[in-house]
């Protein structure tokens, strides 16, 4: 029995006639048997509660304020990856669900002790189990479900196709988003070319132009005062008879004529003479400062012209030059992009038809298989299904939808199975089956084909089982004899790789149970309430015995009992 695939266990309190019920369920095939009436649906129906269903203010036991119905089952990677999609801890290797009912219909779901939602509930339900009760198939066996027994059946890959589905639906949706954007893009387009030009035209010679400009502008608003100055530096520096430049003359040929006959003026000759060559070059940038701003009295016009343009750029493209300029280089980038959009729009369409090509090479070769495993699955499962007192023909029908709009990461197909139950009826889809108790068998006689099928055979390699619990309800009903023993022996086979849930009435199906468990309706302080409870060896032995012959136990009904438990091992 594969691991991560196990209802451990279940637990109902003030759940319909339920006080408080605790199942624990193992490997293999667990039997839920008692008399009529005792309540055996009604842990099913709780399942089927914290699987997604429906809740009603009728399930809270009369009386209490609310019902509670839990499970725990093993994780599989499938639900952890649910779990956290959906923000949920997973931190151990099992799966806690609880759902709380109150008597006013309201109620509150769990997973992990952590609030959930009955969405994510639903979510989880195909991964963990599959409840076929009368009228009703929970994570319902529609055609998606159909297409994965046939492709475990059939060991069929689907992964090129997914492969090759994914290319596909890359391309068309940036083929999509290029066409659906293409009047947006159209009227953006000229706004972008009015924008890059009207910035590439300010001619912008640096990121910090406008800094530069205000600093010159500064400059250009004190010229009289600022040129005084100059003059006034240049007079002192050169021009007057006791200016600096003629002092350190005078200075430096004193000095000089002593380092002619001591050398300890050498160095203060240099010094003296680099002073010299300092003071001639500030007073060269002083008349030059001088001489420019007396020379342009324009500029400073000028300048706050500038200053202007750039502001009113930055007003509309950005708080900087840089972010001016930025958005400039963007705003052409767009609109070569839309001029070049026709060829992009070319390469696009042939990628697509190039993707579209290789995706029809694989799904149709995926058809193929597909088909060839449906006849075979077909015949097999025929059998199967006539086994268990049945007259059926059974069909597996396999269409390539082959238009776009179809393709799938699983291909183009749909499946689907369909049945004739009586002579001369027409094929009908699974889903129109009247008979809750058919339907479950016909799922059985597939499940176990199946199973078979991907549990070995001459040169295959055995597969893990499904990720879920099958649960069988009313699986029994009209049939008796070797039939209901056909049922039993399947449902064995079937709990080989899986593990099985069934509520039974015939006593040739409960002696097949790995684990047997009593549904019991007793009576305490003048409350009626269902039990539940494992029973060992004897205990089975009458169990079954009542089964064969009512309430009175005979004799001949106790040794019936003990060659069906002994036969069935």
């Amino acid at each position: 029995m594969p691991e991560g695939l196990m209802l451990l266990e279940l637990r109902a309190e003030n759940y319909a006639v339920i006080d408080r019920a605790v199942a624990t369920f193992g490997l293999g095939l667990n039997l839920l048997t008692g008399e009529t009436g005792a309540g055996k649906s009604i842990l099913i129906d709780a399942l089927a509660l914290l699987l997604g269903g429906k809740a009603s203010a009728d399930f809270v036991r009369h009386g209490e304020e609310k019902a509670v119905v839990s499970c725990v089952f093993e994780l599989t990677q499938g639900a952890a990856a649910i779990l956290e999609a959906n923000g949920i801890d997973s931190e151990s290797d099992h799966l806690l669900l609880r759902r709380e009912i109150l008597v006013n219909g309201k109620g509150r779901v769990f997973v992990n002790n952590q609030p959930a939602t009955v969405g994510v509930l639903r979510q989880l339900a195909p991964e963990l189990a599959l409840v076929h009760s009368q009228g009703e198939t929970m994570g319902s066996f529609d055609q998606a479900q159909q297409r994965i027994l046939l492709d475990r059946f059939g060991g069929v890959n689907i992964d090129s196709v997914a492969e090759a589905f994914a290319a596909w639906r890359a391309t068309t949706d940036k083929l999509d988003e290029l066409q659906s954007a293409e009047q947006d893009r159209l009227r953006m387009a000229d706004l972008w070319r009015f924008q890059s030009r009207e910035i590439d035209q300010a001619g912008l010679s640096a990121e910090d132009e406008d800094a530069q400009l205000e600093a010159e502008k500064r400059v250009l608003g004190n010229a009289e005062k600022l040129y005084t100055a100059a003059m006034s530096a240049h007079e002192l520096l050169y021009e007057s008879e006791s200016s600096a430049e003629g002092a350190l003359g005078a200075a430096l040929k004193h000095v000089e004529e002593l380092a002619r006959y001591d050398a300890r003026f050498q160095e203060p000759a240099q010094q003296l003479a680099a002073a010299k060559a300092i003071v001639e070059d500030v007073d060269a940038e002083v008349r030059d400062f001088a001489d420019n701003v007396h020379a342009a009295p324009g500029r400073l016009e000028e300048i706050e012209d500038r200053l202007a343009a750039l502001d009113r750029l930055k007003r509309k493209y950005g708080q900087s030059l840089k972010e001016v300029i930025d958005f400039g280089a963007e705003a052409a980038r767009q609109l070569a992009e839309v001029e070049n959009r026709d060829a992009l729009l070319i390469e696009l369409k042939a990628k697509q038809e190039q993707d579209a090509e290789a995706y029809k090479v694989v799904a149709t070769k995926l058809t193929a298989g597909r088909a060839e495993a449906a006849k075979r699955l077909e015949k097999l499962a025929e059998a199967q299904i006539n086994d268990l007192a049945m007259s059926t023909r059974f069909h597996v029908r396999v269409t390539a939808e082959k238009s776009s709009e179809n393709w799938t990461a699983h291909g183009w197909d749909q499946v689907e199975c369909l049945i004739a139950t009586n002579a001369g009826e027409p094929m009908k889809p699974l889903h129109e089956i009247a008979s809750g108790g058919e339907m479950s068998r016909v799922m059985l006689a597939l499940k176990v084909t199946v199973e078979e099928a991907a549990s070995g055979g001459a040169g295959r390699k055995k597969k893990s089982a499904l990720p879920r619990t099958l649960v069988f309800d009313e699986i029994d009903i009209g049939i008796g004899g070797r039939a209901a023993e056909a049922v039993g022996r399947k449902l064995k086979t079937l709990s080989k790789g899986q593990q099985v849930l069934c509520i039974t009435h015939l006593p040739q199906i409960a002696a097949f149970g790995d684990q047997h468990f009593l549904i019991e309706k007793t009576e305490k302080r003048g409350r009626t309430q269902t039990e539940v409870r494992r029973m060992e060896n004897s205990e089975r032995t009458h169990e079954i015995a009542r089964m064969l012959s009512g309430a009175k136990l005979t004799e001949t009904s106790l040794k019936h009992a003990e060659h069906l438990l002994e036969s069935s091992r």
